[in-house]
């Protein structure tokens, strides 16, 4: 039964770094969209 908690505790740290992936990603894209944006304004 050990072995079987093991595996589940496994999987559950792969979710929460998958998530942390995509937040980390969406975020950089969004900062990368909001610095274009202002640059463009800044730059007419």
């Amino acid at each position: 039964m050990s072995k079987a908690r093991k595996v589940a505790m496994k999987s559950k740290p792969k979710n929460e770094v998958n998530k942390k992936a995509i937040i980390w990603a969406s975020s950089i894209f969004v900062a990368l969209v909001v610095i274009m944006v202002v640059l463009l304004i800044i730059n007419p």
